[in-house]
């Protein structure tokens, strides 16, 4: 399985680069990395400009430009996908430091019978912690051709597996894998979190 961060974002609400802001021993990113590296054999960052971002992984890693640099995640995510060796990604942010490696596992182990698997939490999707197949691109490259950035409208094109909250919380039942360090509360909400439970 091939994961996918995007790592392209402006990052206006926090005012700096999300993705090295440091939670407990480490960068957001290599929170991230540190956690898809179970579960993956090969991590791809998408950036803006193909900029390397530090960190490492035990599984192959490499950085890809965007192919559509003013495209937001759904460029970002059509961009993973044209760089991606496999049939299916799992697809997260950059700024997502607990994501939950079972339920990640889970979405996966379901998903070659869907063009997209995502948690929705009563009317909330989770677009960017979610697996998608590379059988989405050329509805995403239609909708970017179109300037249409929504998600959720390409949620109404393809194949879609919810995963409801009563399956999240068999396995993240704080759903603390949609915590991402938008601002500067979520980052220092990250940050005792780590503290208090001894992560790092």
């Amino acid at each position: 399985m091939t994961s996918i961060i995007l790592a392209g974002g402006r990052s206006t609400r926090l005012g700096r680069s999300k993705a090295l802001q440091v939670v407990g021993d480490r960068t957001l990113i290599q929170w991230v990395v540190d956690r898809l590296a179970v579960l993956s054999t090969e991590i791809i960052i998408a950036t803006a400009h193909g900029e390397a971002i530090p960190c490492s992984s035990p599984v192959t890693m490499r950085t890809v430009a965007d192919v559509y640099p003013d495209g937001g995640p759904l460029g970002g995510i059509y961009t993973g996908l044209a760089s991606s060796s496999g049939a299916r990604a799992i697809i997260v942010g950059c700024d997502t430091p607990f994501l939950n490696v079972e339920l990640l596992a889970h979405m996966m182990r379901i998903s070659p019978e869907f063009d997209v698997v995502v948690p929705r939490v009563g009317d909330k999707v989770e677009p960017l912690c979610a697996v998608y197949s590379r059988r989405c691109m050329d509805t995403i490259r239609g909708l970017l051709d179109e300037n249409e950035l929504r998600i959720t409208t390409l949620f109404g094109l393809v194949s879609v597996r919810y995963i409801e909250v009563s399956e999240i919380d068999t396995f993240d039942p704080e759903h603390l894998s949609f915590l991402n360090a938008n601002s500067q509360t979520d980052l220092e909400r990250a940050r005792r979190l780590a503290a208090e439970r001894g992560l790092s």
